[in-house]
């Protein structure tokens, strides 16, 4: 009850600020100053000089971590290296939970309750069997995943090092992250675990994710997947014809949902959309098919159009099923509606510090913030209404999600300085 409680709340938060995060929204003058006075920091900029330094070590972590394939739910093995890496960098304590996550307490020293974490997800969308050798082209890295979000977890390590190296402390205590199940059919599954099972006090989150540097999201796209599956009892082309036929069900249900579909998401509403990216069944080309499935994506800005999306679906299908069980087949299919994915959406307040202090610290550096939304591990804390940031790998970087992903890693550092300042600004820097 507490967390759907906390859903609707964020649900009616993100409907009354009416926002989606295209716009960059005015950076209070205290959070200026506040990343101004930090960035002066003496400990703070010889973590600078050190993550400058240890750039060359940053690139080894990368290249070892992006040849450890981890397809979602088989994170085991990278996630047992990321573990190592923290150990080897001084963290505090270390665990892995009952979902697969990897978490590194490093301690802070006013006991403050609650966490801010920095995270980078674990997996990669390959699958097993995916050649992930990082081979070199001049000054770019090729392989699968070393993008996405592979070069996250290596700014994770580097920020830690940093710390470790100059010795500096916070007030509250960070835990440094490395998720499960942030791409594809893994369904966000590390981040539901932490922020819903987990007991932990998490009050501030802060992922690596993404491309550019200034890239800042703080509001989550949500989404609906579901797999329809239709059975009927199959049989011969030619001698069970006139026999109910999954396939010729699908068809019907793909015509009435996309027109349906279509009629909604093209009206006076925020965008939203559906998409059935796969079919499949049968047998062979002579036979009646004993079962027809297929998969459908659907997605929204808004958590009201979401849920009005998803009833449009499920409304089509029922429609489409009885209207061919009575069109004059012989026997019926029956069919099974199995839920895959279910990212909540979600808006926060632009107002709050922790966003305030990335917009302030991505200024710092120079960069114009660029707010968006997607569909990352912070759709989680933010439906819940815990403040959280998406931010940037940095560097330059292209063919996500492709057999083709380079990274290049030009200025990758300034990138991973943005995360130690924000982390610091919300952990607080003891003084």
């Amino acid at each position: 009850m507490k967390t759907m409680t906390l859903y609707l709340g964020a649900f009616f938060i993100a409907f009354s600020l009416n926002i989606h995060a295209q716009h960059t929204p005015d950076i209070q003058k205290k959070y200026t100053r506040e990343i101004t006075k930090l960035g002066k920091d003496k400990a703070l900029k010889k973590a600078f000089t050190v993550i400058d330094e240890q750039d060359d070590e940053t690139m080894e972590d990368l290249v070892e971590l992006t040849e450890i394939l981890a397809p979602p739910f088989k994170e085991t093995e990278r996630g047992k290296r990321f573990a190592s890496m923290l150990e080897e960098a001084g963290i505090d304590s270390i665990w892995t939970d009952k979902a697969g996550n990897v978490l590194g307490l490093r301690k802070g020293t006013a006991g403050i309750p609650g966490y801010v974490g920095l995270e980078a997800h674990l997996d990669v969308v390959f699958p097993e069997g995916t050649d992930v050798t990082v081979k070199k082209s001049g000054d770019t890295l090729k392989a699968p995943g070393i993008g996405d979000d592979t070069r996250g977890l290596s700014m994770v390590i580097s920020v830690l090092k940093a710390m470790n190296k100059t010795g500096i402390r916070t007030e509250k205590d960070v835990l440094f992250v490395g998720s499960v199940g942030e791409e594809g059919l893994g369904d966000l599954r590390g981040m539901k675990y932490i922020f819903n099972e987990s007991g932990l006090n998490v009050d501030s989150w802060i992922a690596i994710d993404g491309g550019d540097l200034g890239r800042i999201s703080y509001a989550g796209l949500g989404s609906r997947r579901y797999k329809l599956v239709i059975s009927g009892k199959g049989g011969h082309s030619w001698g069970s014809f006139g026999l109910a036929n999954p396939h010729h069900a699908l068809g019907k249900v793909i015509d009435v949902f996309a027109t349906d579909a279509q009629s909604y998401t093209s009206g006076d509403i925020s965008k939203t959309s559906f998409n059935i990216g796969r079919i499949g069944g049968g047998t062979s080309i002579n036979s009646i098919p004993f079962e027809s499935w297929m998969e459908v994506d659907m997605r929204a800005l808004d958590p009201r159009n979401l849920q009005e999306i998803e009833d449009i679906f499920k409304t089509s299908v029922e429609k489409a099923i009885t209207a061919y069980n009575r069109s004059g087949i012989r026997d019926q299919v029956t069919y099974e509606l199995i839920r895959i994915g279910d990212r909540p959406s979600g808006e926060l307040s632009p107002e709050l510090p922790l966003i305030q202090r990335a917009l302030a610290a991505t200024s710092f550096f120079g960069k114009t913030p660029q707010p968006g939304r997607g569909s990352t591990n912070i759709n989680i804390p933010v439906a819940l209404g815990i403040p959280a940031v998406c931010i940037g790998r940095g560097g330059k970087g292209g063919g996500a999600h492709s057999l083709d992903e380079w990274y290049l890693n030009e200025n990758g550092p300034e990138a991973i300085k943005l995360a130690l300042l924000i982390t610091l600004a919300q952990a607080g820097l003891k003084k």
